[in-house]
């Protein structure tokens, strides 16, 4: 399919959050959410330092839909019953999956737990590894939430961020999961060598023009062990400096809100109803059961809150699995000192603030006083009511020192 000639605004599409999708309301608790890692990507981007492999051979997708079903039914016996949440595939690139693999692992994730009809379910897509066909499967796999990463809207940043798709591909993406999918967003990257802000004011305006109702917009950070921190710590690479940064942020801020689309949280922003009901359930310290190679998950156990970490190499993480019916390397207690300090500086990065009451209680103790009046006065934070906190958008930009402020 073509991308349209003149694509839709807002103003002159509903979207589909508005127009009534089936998906069920968000209702504002934490929720319990499964997190699905298919570390296989075509090609590493060199900004990339998620956990993501090439195999130019292919891979045996039967073996890993086995993989999955086993270390699905371990984090069950961990998790006990629960109703989910939320459902996310992400990777590495998860549209590289077959529809007939995304079936079975929902069919697995449907045998470990409760899951209703009209939750979220959410797979991450690269426009160059995406067709009807497969777009049409994973619709009736049951994905209803399409999640792409565009990257950039021009051919030259594309070539430079390394991605294998240009502008048409990407166009032609967007629309084509317009059309099948109740819910999309896709990610840009901002802040990139030689941007400036006329240039991404006019990306962004286009990407509002394209977008549904969901946005997510990442300033480009330079990774250790990434092929561009070596650039850049040879000077090869330049990005914009701290402060043209921030004002690449604040334009950001200003040409969504207008365009009804504010944030919700740091880098991701909706029309009101469309946030992504999964991380909403990270940011608002919900349970997450992490599964596939390198994932990370946080669960309430009968012993307390425990973390989680699987093995990174696939195919290491495909025989721990065989041998113990589960790739995890990591599983430990958390003290309720963490879970406070992780639920502050999740909570942080939401628009809607963090719930004091709840610090309160994970803690055992009120947050000082003189603290909060000190970031309140210096325009970082801001009080909604009597119990619950919020980042300023000034705030916004130096999140982990307000946190490290306010948990002393």
């Amino acid at each position: 399919m073509s991308a349209p000639s003149a694509p839709a605004t807002g103003r002159d599409r509903a979207s589909p959050a508005a127009a009534g999708d089936g998906l069920a309301p968000d209702t504002g608790r934490p929720g319990f959410a499964v997190y699905l890692h298919w570390p296989f990507c075509a090609a590493k981007c060199p900004y990339c330092d998620f956990n993501s492999h090439v195999r130019h051979g292919g891979v045996d997708q039967q073996v890993y839909v086995d993989a999955f079903g086993a270390e699905i039914q371990a984090m069950r016996a961990l998790s006990g019953p629960q109703v989910v949440t939320s459902i996310f595939f992400g990777g590495g690139t998860p549209s590289l999956m077959t529809p007939e693999t995304v079936a079975a692992i929902l069919n697995a994730v449907r045998g470990a737990w409760a899951v209703p009809e009209g939750i979220e379910i959410t797979l991450e897509a690269n426009p160059s590894s995406v067709e009807a066909a497969r777009f049409r499967g994973y619709r009736e796999a049951g994905v209803n939430r399409v999640s792409m990463g565009v990257q950039a809207l021009n051919d030259a940043d594309l070539k430079r961020l390394g991605r294998l798709h240009d502008r048409a591909e990407a166009l032609r993406a967007i629309a084509l999961a317009r059309d099948i999918f109740p819910r999309m967003s896709f990610d840009l990257i901002y802040a990139r060598p030689e941007q400036t802000v006329q240039a991404w004011s006019a990306e962004l305006e286009e990407a509002i023009s394209l977008a549904a109702d969901h946005l997510s917009l990442y300033q480009l950070t330079i990774e250790e062990g990434t092929p561009f921190y070596g650039l850049h710590k040879a000077g090869k690479l330049i990005v914009p400096d701290d402060e043209l940064s921030a004002e690449l942020y604040e334009v950001t801020r200003q040409i969504c809100e207008r365009h009804g689309l504010p944030a919700y949280e740091v880098s991701n922003h909706a029309r009101p109803g469309a946030e992504s009901r999964h991380n909403l359930t990270y940011w608002r310290y919900g349970d997450y059961a992490g599964i596939g190679p390198g994932a990370h998950g946080r669960l309430s156990t009968a012993a307390g809150k425990i973390a989680t970490a699987t093995e990174r190499m696939p195919e290491t993480w495909l025989t721990q699995v065989g041998e113990a019916g589960h790739g995890m390397v990591e599983q430990y207690p958390l003290e309720v000192a963490e879970q406070a300090d992780e639920l502050l500086l999740m909570g942080l990065r939401l628009r809607e603030g963090v719930d004091l009451s709840r610090w309160r209680m994970l803690s055992g103790r009120d947050l000082e006083r003189d603290r909060i009046d000190f970031l309140v006065r210096h325009g970082m934070i801001e009080e909604m009511g009597s119990d619950r906190l919020r980042c300023t958008p000034k705030g916004m930009l130096v999140l982990d020192a307000v946190v490290a402020d306010l948990a002393i």
